[in-house]
């Protein structure tokens, strides 16, 4: 046999030995590839006759395929949707935002909570709030209490010794 269809053993030192292989020795591990489908050869093999594309059609002819998109004559999706214009993102989170400086603290005392913002009809029940804006003067409520807030509003809140509480 030539070198280099044999596999030889280097001895790189007396405990480790490597294995060097050759293109044309390697083959696949034991019952890791299959054998391909034969068809037309046989009612007894299940897939003669029709051969699994079924009876006549276009389908089952020989040479036969689609264009990309094609849905049978009917107006395919890519016409029926608009051109450009940009999409609508479905899973965009929409807040109810509300500005601080309108919002009248004299019904607060410490604290403004999302319970007392829909017991006053400020938001929806199930919508989630946004406070943004800048903080008005003489504000004394110490505890936030929201779904989101705006960056600058966080850092006047902090600046303010006013805890902001993020619900989700």
């Amino acid at each position: 046999m030539p070198k280099s269809q044999t596999l030889e053993k280097v001895i790189v030192s007396d405990e480790l030995s490597i294995d060097t292989f050759s293109l044309n020795t390697l083959s696949p591990f034991k019952n890791s590839t299959k054998s391909r489908k034969r068809v037309g050869r046989g009612n007894a093999s299940g897939w003669g006759g029709e051969c699994g594309r079924g009876h006549k059609g276009q389908k089952s002819r020989s040479g036969y395929s689609r264009r990309a998109g094609f849905e049978g004559g009917q107006n395919p999706l890519y016409k029926r949707i608009p051109k450009k214009r940009g999409f609508t993102n479905q899973f965009k989170k929409v807040y109810s935002v509300i500005n601080i400086n309108r919002v009248n603290l004299s019904y607060f005392d410490e604290f403004i909570d999302l319970k007392t913002l829909s017991e006053l009809n400020l938001v929806k029940k199930n919508v989630p709030v946004k406070f943004v804006g800048q903080l008005p003067d003489g504000f004394k409520i110490k505890r936030l209490e929201t779904n989101a807030i705006s960056h600058s509003l966080a850092k006047q809140l902090e600046s303010s010794n006013t805890e902001v509480v993020i619900v989700n």
